[in-house]
């Protein structure tokens, strides 16, 4: 069995990052061949993908978290061979060359789509009533910004019984690319079909920190954002509440904004209540999902 073990950390930003890079690490080892992932930032000592995917969160308490595995594999006496040349949640994340390495990489099996965190199956039972509930003439707009090859989009198109219109943009347009093909049926994949007749669904390029020429003000319904916080975030928070505001701006007068994470209330609470007076921020927990339990953090305007 493998156990890392982290006690009393100075600095809960380090400890954040070590869990970031841990989190990609795994979710990656799902989806894509293990040379693509060694060569992205200097891996060079990490346990198999097969592994990765089978390590699980327990948490013993605020000061000390615990990944094991299982599977048998020598870290030695800390979990510092893992990265050897810097972080990979640190120095990546936030730029475009990481993405567009990774969707380009040879995948894993069938799988055509990447889901940091969750996918569409387990986030349906949160949104359904949310759509259901909006008021707004149909199709409902629906954004996910930092859409990368998730299935949160197509998802949404080929089994949501209610009308949406949905754009996913993303900076990486190897990511889009991949995404319009497999919405053509392109990559030996059957074209995807919407699952209500009115629906639609589009693929745009475009930087979520600045989406003026393809969302005008106050144009959609409902905007999602699952780990693009997380990952904008490593670039430093400036960024990150830039992407918030264009999140903001683009939301209709009655619409949502979701953050979908595994990052804790106590550190995303006050970074979003201060990113977004005059609006409410609410947080509902979720999961857990193959062992890790995760947040939607809804802003919405104050009544």
């Amino acid at each position: 069995m493998v156990v890392i073990r982290l006690f009393a950390l100075s600095h809960k930003a380090e400890f954040a990052t070590f869990l970031l890079d841990l989190r990609l690490l795994r979710e990656c080892g799902r989806h894509f061949a293990e040379d693509s992932l060694a060569d992205l930032a200097g891996i060079s000592r990490w346990p198999r993908c097969e592994q990765l995917s089978t390590w699980r969160p327990w948490r013993l308490g605020r000061a000390e978290l615990c990944w094991q595995s299982d599977e048998t594999w020598a870290l030695g006496d800390t979990c510092a061979p893992l990265v050897s040349t810097g972080s990979l949640a640190g120095n990546c994340l936030a730029y475009r060359r990481l993405w567009d390495k990774l969707h380009s990489g040879p995948r894993v099996g069938s799988v055509p789509t990447f889901d940091w965190f969750f996918g569409y199956e387990e986030a349906q039972g949160f949104l359904l009533p949310l759509l259901q509930e909006a008021q707004a003439a149909y199709p409902l707009r629906v954004l996910d910004v930092g859409c990368g090859t998730s299935s949160l989009c197509t998802g949404l198109y080929t089994k949501c019984p209610i009308p949406v219109d949905v754009l996913g943009v993303d900076f990486s347009p190897v990511a889009v690319a991949h995404m319009n093909s497999l919405l053509e049926g392109g990559q030996d994949q059957i074209p995807l079909y919407p699952g209500h007749p009115a629906s639609q669904l589009q693929f745009i390029q475009a930087d979520a920190q600045n989406l003026e020429p393809v969302a005008p003000s106050g144009s959609f319904q409902l905007v999602l954002d699952k780990g693009t916080w997380d990952a904008v975030a490593r670039g430093g928070l400036p960024g990150a509440y830039q992407l918030l505001s264009e999140c903001l701006r683009v939301l209709s007068p009655q619409g949502t904004l979701i953050q979908f994470s595994d990052e804790d209330p106590d550190v995303r609470l006050p970074c979003l209540e201060q990113g977004s007076q005059g609006w409410t921020v609410t947080v509902q927990e979720l999961g857990p999902f193959r062992g890790i339990p995760y947040f939607a953090y809804l802003v919405q305007v104050s009544h």
